[in-house]
């Protein structure tokens, strides 16, 4: 059963998609409308702090590292709450262990790691105390603000229980983020499934996949993409991976592949090719193209590291991918009319192993693309047209710990990091940061951007950041 809570009574009888006012800008996934970071004729400050262009700041229930979603005068976001009741601990048991450090092992090989040394870091990992599982039911909810004012006009508790897996310390029970349409709000839990809700909060349909084992229990991220009548799930993880495609209405199985990858955290891109829309899924054994309509594995490209978190992105030429933790590879492949096995084909266009982000996703602004070095405050810029740096690995001094993905608007960007650090810097010319901004709260969700405003979600608080 599903628990709504609403700020009003609705009563409606028919579905229709929430309308934003004509020309009104969205923000209706966490990397935007045109999934490049971009804002198109966004005009949000470039300053801001507690006591400056904070139009309104509000409390979070529960915690998660979902971004926010945009559409007309609503703010969707995604949450676990951690209630009261509980149940008996049970401690990660051997074979668990053992199954969390063979990652390590494998990885450590293939870094040209001795076979010592990969044994060594085993035993390391062994001899750590055991997790313990958790032991509280979490609520798992999707809630709804208005854009204006900060209130919360709906919260919809989707479904309880106690989470399979222990976490990371940096990870989170909720880090997949909401798409919408303007009709309804998609919200994938992971294990815990994948909600179609109307613009009201009621649950349309509901979809379970199973349980994911991840990676070192580095948890569960990769979000959903809606495109078309379709919405396309990312299932990698430790066990039977596969890629999906229900119809976004009615959540009927259009199309599933089977994958051969580990755990990857990388949210679907689709592309156009002519006349066919192309899905795009970024991982550690390949990067693959499948047609969208039908599933078909169109193109491939081997070449990526481990741990593979950030999106791609693309124009109408190029898709940048990257992976920036062990054996760290980076890659532009020219997609147009591509078929077939590429790697080491002229069709991966540009190249390189170092500087390389580990979790943010690049942004593409100005004809140039923007990442940072693993999740640290070190920036390189390329042209997109040529693959020439503008500038490479540019150290930005105080500027770390950055899980959120860069969004850009006119000719700046924008970043947040996990110590509440905000940084704006130019997307033209030479290198150079535009403000320094500092606020109360720990940011790993990306910002959304609409108009002249920046929507922050942090582990406490929403943000609304307007200029006065």
């Amino acid at each position: 059963m599903h628990g709504r809570t609403n700020a009003f009574l609705l009563v409606t009888l028919i579905c229709v998609p929430m309308a934003a006012e004509e020309g009104s800008p969205t923000w209706p996934s966490f990397r935007g409308p045109e999934h490049t970071g971009v804002a198109p004729g966004a005009d949000p400050p470039i300053e801001w702090g507690e006591d400056k262009n904070v139009r309104w700041k509000v409390e979070l229930e529960g915690t998660g590292h979902a971004s926010p979603v945009v559409w007309g005068n609503r703010i969707f976001v995604m949450s676990a709450v951690k209630t009261d009741k509980e149940i008996e601990a049970e401690p990660e048991n051997e074979t668990s262990r053992n199954r969390a450090a063979l990652p390590i092992l494998l990885a450590s090989q293939q870094s040209g790691a001795s076979k010592g040394q990969a044994q060594q870091q085993q035993q390391q990992r062994r001899s750590r105390p055991p997790r313990v599982k958790p032991t509280h039911v979490h609520q798992f909810m999707v809630s709804a603000y208005d854009l204006a004012s900060g209130k919360r006009v709906w919260n919809t508790v989707v479904r309880e229980e106690v989470p399979h897996e222990s976490l990371h310390s940096t990870a989170s029970q909720v880090s997949a983020s909401p798409v919408t349409d303007g009709e309804h709000v998609w919200a994938f839990f992971g294990s815990r499934g994948l909600y179609c809700l109307d613009m009201q909060g009621d649950v349309v349909w509901e979809k379970q996949f199973g349980i994911q084992t991840t990676r070192n229990e580095f948890g569960e991220g990769a979000s959903p993409a809606v495109h078309g009548g379709l919405i396309v799930i990312n299932w990698d993880h430790e066990g039977d991976s596969f890629i999906v495609a229900l119809d976004k209405k009615t959540g009927e199985q259009r199309w599933r592949v089977a994958r051969d990858e580990r755990t990857s955290w990388s949210t679907p891109l689709v592309v156009r090719d002519g006349k066919k829309d192309v899905v795009v899924v970024s991982a550690w054994s390949r990067v693959v193209g499948y047609d969208l309509a039908s599933g078909e594995e169109l193109w491939s490209v081997s070449g990526l590291g481990p741990n593979v978190v950030p999106t791609p992105v693309a124009d109408n030429k190029m898709i940048w991918v990257m992976s920036g933790w062990r054996d760290a590879h980076g890659m532009a492949i020219r997609y147009p009319g591509a078929r077939g096995d590429l790697t080491g084909s002229d069709r991966v266009w540009w190249e390189a192993e170092i500087g390389l982000s580990y979790v943010p996703s690049a942004v593409l602004a100005g004809g140039r693309v923007f990442f940072f070095q693993r999740f640290a405050g070190i920036l390189s810029c390329y042209e997109l047209a040529s693959g020439e740096a503008c500038y490479d690995r540019q150290r930005i001094d105080g500027y770390e710990d950055i899980y959120a993905s860069l969004v850009a608007a006119g000719d700046r960007a924008y970043s947040v990091s996990r110590d509440g650090s905000g940084l704006v810097f130019s997307t033209t010319g030479e290198f150079e940061v535009l403000a320094r901004n500092e606020l109360d709260d720990v940011f790993n969700a990306t910002p959304a951007i609409v108009g002249d405003t920046i929507i922050l979600r942090g582990d406490r608080y929403l943000y609304n950041i307007s200029a006065e």
